[in-house]
Protein backbone atom coordinates (compact mmCIF):
# COMPACT_ATOMS: atom_id res chain seq x y z
CA UNK A 1 0.00 0.00 0.00
CA UNK A 2 0.93 3.44 -0.82
CA UNK A 3 -0.21 6.38 1.60
CA UNK A 4 0.45 9.95 0.44
CA UNK A 5 -0.20 12.81 2.18
CA UNK A 6 0.20 16.46 1.41
CA UNK A 7 1.66 18.48 3.98
CA UNK A 8 1.73 21.68 3.60
CA UNK A 9 0.01 23.50 0.11
CA UNK A 10 -0.35 27.04 -0.87
CA UNK A 11 -4.16 26.25 -0.33
CA UNK A 12 -5.91 25.47 3.08
CA UNK A 13 -8.62 22.36 2.40
CA UNK A 14 -11.01 21.57 5.01
CA UNK A 15 -8.89 20.27 7.47
CA UNK A 16 -9.11 23.17 10.53
CA UNK A 17 -5.95 23.78 12.26
CA UNK A 18 -3.63 22.80 9.22
CA UNK A 19 -1.47 26.13 8.31
CA UNK A 20 -1.17 26.39 5.09
CA UNK A 21 1.71 28.51 2.47
CA UNK A 22 3.25 29.13 -0.78
CA UNK A 23 5.20 26.14 -1.27
CA UNK A 24 4.55 22.12 -0.92
CA UNK A 25 5.28 18.78 0.59
CA UNK A 26 4.14 15.47 0.55
CA UNK A 27 4.56 11.98 2.92
CA UNK A 28 4.82 9.16 1.14
CA UNK A 29 4.65 5.60 3.46
CA UNK A 30 5.20 2.88 0.95
CA UNK A 31 5.73 -0.98 2.44
CA UNK A 32 7.15 -0.04 5.49
CA UNK A 33 9.23 3.26 4.61
CA UNK A 34 9.08 6.44 5.33
CA UNK A 35 9.73 9.19 2.73
CA UNK A 36 9.24 13.08 2.21
CA UNK A 37 9.13 15.01 -1.08
CA UNK A 38 10.11 18.31 -0.69
CA UNK A 39 9.83 20.72 2.90
CA UNK A 40 7.51 24.05 2.32
CA UNK A 41 8.96 27.38 2.92
CA UNK A 42 8.79 27.02 6.53
CA UNK A 43 8.11 24.83 9.39
CA UNK A 44 4.66 24.70 9.36
CA UNK A 45 4.58 21.75 7.16
CA UNK A 46 5.96 19.96 10.76
CA UNK A 47 3.00 21.23 12.68
CA UNK A 48 0.88 19.87 10.07
CA UNK A 49 2.48 16.58 10.18
CA UNK A 50 1.82 16.30 13.86
CA UNK A 51 -2.02 17.23 13.31
CA UNK A 52 -2.36 14.72 10.90
CA UNK A 53 -0.53 12.34 12.71
CA UNK A 54 2.63 11.57 10.46
CA UNK A 55 5.81 10.66 12.34
CA UNK A 56 8.75 12.75 10.55
CA UNK A 57 11.01 11.38 13.20
CA UNK A 58 10.37 7.55 11.51
CA UNK A 59 11.96 9.53 7.90
CA UNK A 60 13.90 7.59 5.40
CA UNK A 61 14.70 9.65 2.90
CA UNK A 62 14.20 13.07 2.15
CA UNK A 63 13.95 14.30 -1.43
CA UNK A 64 14.24 18.16 -2.36
CA UNK A 65 13.05 18.69 -5.79
CA UNK A 66 14.97 22.27 -6.41
CA UNK A 67 16.37 24.80 -4.60
CA UNK A 68 13.85 27.43 -4.45
CA UNK A 69 13.21 28.30 -1.00
CA UNK A 70 9.23 27.08 -1.15
CA UNK A 71 10.44 23.43 -1.43
CA UNK A 72 13.45 23.27 0.61
CA UNK A 73 12.99 26.13 3.43
CA UNK A 74 11.47 23.82 5.97
CA UNK A 75 14.33 21.37 5.61
CA UNK A 76 16.38 23.31 8.68
CA UNK A 77 13.69 22.85 10.98
CA UNK A 78 13.13 19.07 9.70
CA UNK A 79 16.43 18.44 10.46
CA UNK A 80 15.43 19.28 14.46
CA UNK A 81 12.89 16.46 14.63
CA UNK A 82 14.16 13.92 12.68
CA UNK A 83 18.17 13.08 11.76
CA UNK A 84 18.34 9.37 10.59
CA UNK A 85 17.42 10.09 7.02
CA UNK A 86 19.30 9.77 3.15
CA UNK A 87 19.02 13.10 1.75
CA UNK A 88 19.32 13.23 -2.04
CA UNK A 89 19.58 16.51 -4.12
CA UNK A 90 19.95 17.18 -7.75
CA UNK A 91 23.43 18.66 -9.19
CA UNK A 92 23.37 22.26 -8.84
CA UNK A 93 21.12 22.38 -5.95
CA UNK A 94 23.39 25.02 -3.79
CA UNK A 95 23.89 27.74 -6.81
CA UNK A 96 22.48 31.22 -5.67
CA UNK A 97 19.01 31.67 -7.29
CA UNK A 98 17.12 34.59 -7.86
CA UNK A 99 14.39 36.05 -10.01
CA UNK A 100 14.07 39.50 -11.10
CA UNK A 101 11.01 41.58 -10.17
CA UNK A 102 11.30 45.37 -11.26
CA UNK A 103 14.79 46.47 -10.94
CA UNK A 104 15.42 44.14 -7.93
CA UNK A 105 16.75 40.84 -8.15
CA UNK A 106 15.14 38.25 -5.43
CA UNK A 107 16.90 35.54 -3.73
CA UNK A 108 14.52 32.33 -4.14
CA UNK A 109 17.55 29.40 -2.69
CA UNK A 110 17.82 27.98 -0.02
CA UNK A 111 18.89 28.73 3.65
CA UNK A 112 21.18 25.78 4.29
CA UNK A 113 24.28 24.54 2.81
CA UNK A 114 26.37 21.59 2.93
CA UNK A 115 28.12 22.21 5.73
CA UNK A 116 24.92 22.69 7.56
CA UNK A 117 24.69 18.98 6.13
CA UNK A 118 28.02 18.04 7.58
CA UNK A 119 27.52 19.40 11.03
CA UNK A 120 24.37 17.89 11.41
CA UNK A 121 25.59 14.97 10.35
CA UNK A 122 22.85 14.38 7.48
CA UNK A 123 24.15 12.00 4.66
CA UNK A 124 23.73 13.10 1.50
CA UNK A 125 23.71 12.46 -2.22
CA UNK A 126 23.43 14.35 -5.38
CA UNK A 127 21.32 12.92 -8.27
CA UNK A 128 24.39 10.93 -10.26
CA UNK A 129 22.35 9.05 -12.26
CA UNK A 130 19.23 10.05 -14.18
CA UNK A 131 17.53 7.49 -12.63
CA UNK A 132 17.84 5.73 -9.55
CA UNK A 133 15.85 3.52 -7.06
CA UNK A 134 16.64 5.00 -3.62
CA UNK A 135 13.97 2.32 -1.71
CA UNK A 136 12.16 -0.89 -3.37
CA UNK A 137 9.37 0.74 -6.18
CA UNK A 138 10.75 4.69 -5.50
CA UNK A 139 12.94 6.12 -7.56
CA UNK A 140 14.17 9.62 -8.56
CA UNK A 141 14.68 10.94 -11.67
CA UNK A 142 16.50 14.32 -13.34
CA UNK A 143 18.31 14.80 -16.30
CA UNK A 144 14.79 15.88 -18.33
CA UNK A 145 15.41 16.32 -21.93
CA UNK A 146 13.83 19.30 -23.02
CA UNK A 147 11.87 17.67 -25.97
CA UNK A 148 8.52 19.76 -26.15
CA UNK A 149 9.29 23.17 -27.67
CA UNK A 150 6.21 25.19 -25.88
CA UNK A 151 7.49 24.19 -22.39
CA UNK A 152 9.84 27.56 -22.09
CA UNK A 153 10.92 28.23 -18.45
CA UNK A 154 10.09 31.91 -17.72
CA UNK A 155 13.58 34.24 -18.08
CA UNK A 156 13.06 35.88 -14.79
CA UNK A 157 14.77 32.80 -13.28
CA UNK A 158 18.23 33.45 -12.90
CA UNK A 159 21.69 31.74 -11.61
CA UNK A 160 23.98 34.19 -9.88
CA UNK A 161 27.27 33.18 -11.29
CA UNK A 162 31.14 34.81 -10.32
CA UNK A 163 29.34 38.16 -9.93
CA UNK A 164 26.95 38.18 -13.42
CA UNK A 165 23.40 36.92 -14.04
CA UNK A 166 22.47 33.99 -16.33
CA UNK A 167 19.62 32.14 -16.78
CA UNK A 168 18.30 28.81 -14.55
CA UNK A 169 17.99 26.11 -16.53
CA UNK A 170 16.51 24.05 -13.34
CA UNK A 171 19.05 21.47 -14.15
CA UNK A 172 18.83 20.53 -10.67
CA UNK A 173 15.52 19.34 -10.84
CA UNK A 174 13.90 15.65 -9.29
CA UNK A 175 10.91 14.27 -9.56
CA UNK A 176 10.12 10.88 -7.36
CA UNK A 177 8.34 7.93 -8.92
CA UNK A 178 6.43 5.69 -6.55
CA UNK A 179 5.27 2.31 -8.65
CA UNK A 180 2.21 0.98 -7.54
CA UNK A 181 0.02 -2.14 -9.15
CA UNK A 182 -2.05 0.03 -10.98
CA UNK A 183 1.03 2.40 -12.48
CA UNK A 184 3.29 4.82 -11.57
CA UNK A 185 2.68 8.05 -9.13
CA UNK A 186 4.37 10.35 -9.96
CA UNK A 187 5.28 14.05 -7.57
CA UNK A 188 6.37 17.18 -9.31
CA UNK A 189 8.26 19.99 -7.25
CA UNK A 190 7.35 22.61 -9.53
CA UNK A 191 7.95 21.28 -13.15
CA UNK A 192 10.25 23.88 -14.25
CA UNK A 193 11.85 21.97 -17.01
CA UNK A 194 8.61 21.46 -18.06
CA UNK A 195 5.91 19.18 -16.73
CA UNK A 196 5.35 16.79 -20.00
CA UNK A 197 9.41 16.56 -20.68
CA UNK A 198 9.42 15.46 -16.93
CA UNK A 199 6.81 12.69 -17.50
CA UNK A 200 7.74 11.59 -20.65
CA UNK A 201 10.89 10.73 -18.83
CA UNK A 202 9.32 9.03 -15.78
CA UNK A 203 7.40 6.75 -18.38
CA UNK A 204 9.89 6.24 -21.07
CA UNK A 205 12.83 5.18 -18.31
CA UNK A 206 10.79 3.24 -16.40
CA UNK A 207 8.53 1.27 -18.63
CA UNK A 208 5.47 1.71 -17.14
CA UNK A 209 1.72 3.64 -17.90
CA UNK A 210 1.54 7.02 -15.10
CA UNK A 211 -1.37 6.25 -12.96
CA UNK A 212 -1.21 9.44 -11.50
CA UNK A 213 0.63 13.14 -11.29
CA UNK A 214 0.73 14.41 -7.75
CA UNK A 215 2.18 18.28 -7.43
CA UNK A 216 3.60 21.33 -9.03
CA UNK A 217 3.30 22.04 -13.13
CA UNK A 218 3.81 25.63 -13.50
CA UNK A 219 1.14 26.30 -15.78
CA UNK A 220 0.32 28.57 -13.76
CA UNK A 221 2.33 30.44 -16.97
CA UNK A 222 1.11 28.67 -19.88
CA UNK A 223 -1.11 30.11 -22.13
CA UNK A 224 -2.98 29.91 -25.62
CA UNK A 225 -1.79 27.14 -27.20
CA UNK A 226 0.25 25.86 -24.68
CA UNK A 227 -1.15 25.61 -22.19
CA UNK A 228 -4.55 23.33 -24.47
CA UNK A 229 -1.78 20.86 -25.00
CA UNK A 230 -0.37 20.76 -21.73
CA UNK A 231 -4.13 20.32 -20.70
CA UNK A 232 -4.70 18.05 -23.74
CA UNK A 233 -1.33 16.16 -22.10
CA UNK A 234 -3.26 15.30 -18.60
CA UNK A 235 -6.41 14.84 -19.96
CA UNK A 236 -5.86 12.40 -23.04
CA UNK A 237 -3.06 9.87 -22.43
CA UNK A 238 -2.91 7.11 -19.99
CA UNK A 239 -2.94 8.94 -16.82
CA UNK A 240 -5.73 8.01 -14.34
CA UNK A 241 -5.38 10.87 -11.65
CA UNK A 242 -4.44 14.41 -11.81
CA UNK A 243 -4.01 15.98 -8.12
CA UNK A 244 -2.04 19.03 -9.31
CA UNK A 245 -1.92 22.64 -7.45
CA UNK A 246 0.82 24.67 -6.11
CA UNK A 247 2.12 26.58 -9.19
CA UNK A 248 -0.55 25.33 -11.15
CA UNK A 249 -2.38 28.50 -11.53
CA UNK A 250 -6.02 28.80 -10.90
CA UNK A 251 -6.82 29.11 -14.51
CA UNK A 252 -5.39 25.25 -15.41
CA UNK A 253 -6.95 24.15 -12.23
CA UNK A 254 -10.50 25.03 -13.04
CA UNK A 255 -10.16 23.67 -16.38
CA UNK A 256 -8.83 20.30 -15.35
CA UNK A 257 -11.80 20.32 -12.73
CA UNK A 258 -14.38 20.81 -15.66
CA UNK A 259 -12.87 18.92 -18.10
CA UNK A 260 -11.24 15.43 -16.56
CA UNK A 261 -12.66 13.07 -13.92
CA UNK A 262 -9.84 11.60 -12.19
CA UNK A 263 -8.78 15.20 -11.06
CA UNK A 264 -9.01 16.72 -7.76
CA UNK A 265 -7.73 20.02 -6.03
CA UNK A 266 -4.51 18.16 -4.08
CA UNK A 267 -4.66 20.75 -1.27
CA UNK A 268 -2.99 20.80 2.43
CA UNK A 269 -4.15 17.84 4.00
CA UNK A 270 -4.99 16.32 1.17
CA UNK A 271 -4.30 12.32 1.38
CA UNK A 272 -3.80 9.76 -1.57
CA UNK A 273 -4.13 5.97 -0.80
CA UNK A 274 -3.15 3.43 -3.70
CA UNK A 275 -3.78 -0.19 -2.57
Amino acid sequence: MTIITTLIENSPGEHHGLWSEHGISFHVQKDGHSLLFDAGQSEAFIHNAARLRVNLSATDFVVLSHGHYDHSGGFRCLCDYASDFELRIGKGFFEDKYAVRGAAHDFLGNDFDESFLSERGIRYSFASEATEEILPGVNILSNFPRLHDDEIINPRFLLRRNNAFEPDRFDDEILLAVDTPHGLVVLLGCSHPGMKNMLDAARNRLKRPIYAVLGGTHLVESKGEGLERSLAYLNDGDIKIVGVSHCTGKEAVERLRESNAGFFHNVTGSSFIVE
